[in-house]
């Protein structure tokens, strides 16, 4: 028997884009699937479009969230799962009509213990995508060609919320929806790095992303700050920091300063270096800066990298490759 895979989706006032959202997972070529539409207090005349399509078509399920806003609607989305795979769907986006059976395939070939993530492509109705979409686009593609989501997990949020697919077991092992944590797609990605499960990027296109000026990501305040500092440290100090390595800060601009602060607050040691002159010496935050040469003066050290613009990376790397005998091997972007 094929498997079901459950698709979760929260949804709130979103009738104008939803039909065609409901049409394009009716249009998918893989035909077992159940659709967990979870309602988050609509007022618009979306919930009565679901209404009707599930009364067309019963593995379409509608069900209305007790609590306010996307996580409490994930989390009884979540509670109505019957199918053995889980993807989540976004209300005003569409799917290509062969992406369920691409990821279920590629799952397949796997099995539990991986997560399998595509691609994603940004498109509007009217006028053109954002320049900062496209970017975030470009890279999430480049990610899941090459299956880079581990190497590059501190920088953005490598899996977004509607390009995998994982098992029901996996899913529910590393707490589903259960966290209250806020970007949720980027802290169940941090979830999935935890728990070692395999990540298996494929070089298809699996979901269409809108682009509005309404969506959740543009105007809710735990949205606006997007390089999500707290949430990158926080895990970074549970799963990768080594507590008997010495800790060091590159960059001396208004990220790394926003880093340096976040360590002081969190009682973490570190030492302090950039390639800014002007800088050496200095004492910010009750923290001396050195130059970039002082790297050698550190056994093994673990580097946290803030720099403003990504495009030192390649730079960076190299810098740390020729700086001593034994090139230094971790560090980590956080853009």
């Amino acid at each position: 028997m094929n498997d079901v895979v459950s698709i979760i989706m929260a949804f709130r006032d979103t009738a104008p884009y939803i039909e065609a959202c409901l049409n394009s997972i009716l249009e998918q070529t893989y035909p077992n699937w159940e659709l967990i539409a979870v309602n988050d207090h609509s007022l618009d005349g979306a919930r009565e479009i679901v209404k009707a399509y599930s009364n067309k078509d019963n593995r379409i399920k509608l069900f209305d969230s007790p609590g306010q806003k996307l996580i409490p609607a994930l989390q009884e989305g979540q509670k109505h799962i019957s199918g053995s795979l889980i993807n989540r769907m976004d209300s005003d986006d569409k799917m290509p009509a062969n992406k369920l059976e691409i990821l279920v395939k590629e799952w397949k070939n796997h099995g539990k213990g991986h997560v399998i993530a595509g691609g994603t492509e940004h498109f509007v109705d009217q006028g053109e995508v954002g320049a900062g979409f496209r970017r975030y686009e470009k890279w999430l593609n480049h990610i899941a060609k090459h299956s880079l989501h581990t190497q590059e997990v501190y920088k953005e949020c490598v899996i977004p919320s509607h390009s995998w697919i994982m098992h029901k077991d996996d899913f529910l092992n590393i707490g589903g929806f259960d966290s209250n944590i806020y970007p949720e797609d980027y802290d169940l990605t941090f979830r999935i790095y935890k728990s070692k499960l395999k990540i298996i990027g494929i070089d298809n296109i699996l979901h269409y992303w809108r682009d509005r000026q309404e969506r959740i990501s543009r105007t809710w305040d735990c949205y606006k700050d997007n390089r999500y500092f707290e949430l990158k440290l926080n895990n970074f100090l549970d799963i990768d920091r080594n507590y008997e390595r010495p800790l060091i800060l590159w960059g001396a601009g208004k990220n790394a300063k926003e880093m340096a602060q976040l360590l002081i607050s969190k009682k973490t040691d570190f030492s302090w270096v950039c390639d800014n002159k002007n800088k050496y010496g200095k004492d910010i935050y009750g923290v001396k800066i050195m130059p970039l040469e002082a790297i050698k003066l550190y056994k093994e050290p673990q580097i946290i990298i803030c720099v403003s613009s990504p495009d030192f990376q390649a730079e960076i790397r190299d810098y740390l490759k020729q700086i001593s005998k034994e090139p230094v091997k971790d560090y980590w972007f956080f853009l």
